[in-house]
């Protein structure tokens, strides 16, 4: 009864403005500091602004797949106490995403490899030294950095690994408090071209990685979940080696809600990233 009378109040769409990014053959990149370093500086690439609509996926949550869409909006507890323990989060968390992946997406090994918290609270982001949330976007690995990543996780095992099906699977969730601004949008994979993935370098001290940027289309479609709570989260892939037809990416970024109330509590989330073998 709760959940009906949420979905009622809840708006079914909200116009609002994604930063996508110009193929204008300027080199797009990003400076990072540490791998898991705070602060995140574009020094390469044009933003491009355009508004979309964003529909409501709760009421289609149970709809989502993860070889259609690309992603799933999932009921998820979780026994982490304090997220901002890192330790708690590699001895708790890390086995309950390799669990949740592995029913979500039917892999017999899942590792996870890193995770990211962020919040768009200033303050808090510099006394933790969490990242900023993300308003562009973007998929977090291309065609290059997938098998990239399991010969920089796994070098022993890589190439064997590699000579079968994997993917590149993440979870996000919030961590503390209901989501009031800045929530995360997902694109349909269905309605993304391969025409508008551009190469992004992530340039980090000891490496340098891949992401794709996203140019604007019109065919995009959004999806976000208002209001996500803790015991929420979206399962989404970002990298599939199979090239059948089923989803390989999901575009996703971070927003400005319209419908975020005055005075809106600041984001603060965790991502998991995973390699997911079958």
């Amino acid at each position: 009864m709760a959940q009906a009378v949420r979905q009622q109040t809840e708006p079914q769409f909200v116009e609002a403005t994604l930063n996508y990014m110009l193929n204008n053959g300027e080199k797009i990149f990003t400076q990072t500091m540490s791998e898991g370093g705070a602060a995140d500086t574009r020094a390469g690439g044009t933003q491009d602004p355009h508004p979309v609509t964003i529909r409501n996926g709760r009421p289609l949550a149970n709809e989502f797949s993860l070889d259609r869409e690309g992603f799933r909006f999932v009921d998820h507890d979780t026994k982490v106490k304090d997220f901002f323990d890192e330790n708690e989060i590699r001895q708790v968390y890390y086995p309950e995403m390799e669990a949740l992946i592995k029913a979500q997406s039917g892999a017999k090994r899942v590792v996870v490899f890193d995770h990211t918290l962020r919040t768009a609270d200033e303050a808090e982001r510099e006394a933790r030294k969490i990242r900023e949330v993300v308003p562009r976007v973007h998929n977090d690995y291309t065609e290059w950095s997938g098998p990239q990543r399991v010969r920089d996780i796994l070098p022993d095992e890589a190439e064997d690994l590699l000579s079968r099906r994997f993917a590149i699977i993440q979870v996000w969730r919030p961590i503390r408090l209901p989501v009031e601004s800045f929530p995360l949008a997902m694109c349909d994979a269905r309605s993304i071209s391969p025409d508008d993935l551009i190469i992004s370098e992530r340039r980090y001290p000891n490496r340098i990685g891949q992401t794709y940027a996203i140019t604007y289309n019109p065919a995009h479609q959004w999806y976000w979940f208002p209001l996500m709570r803790r015991d929420e989260a979206i399962v989404f892939k970002v990298y599939d080696s199979l090239k059948d037809g089923r989803a390989r990416w999901s575009a996703h970024t971070a927003f400005d809600d319209p419908s975020a109330p005055p005075n809106a509590r600041p984001r603060e989330s965790i991502e998991i990233r995973t390699l997911a073998f079958f």
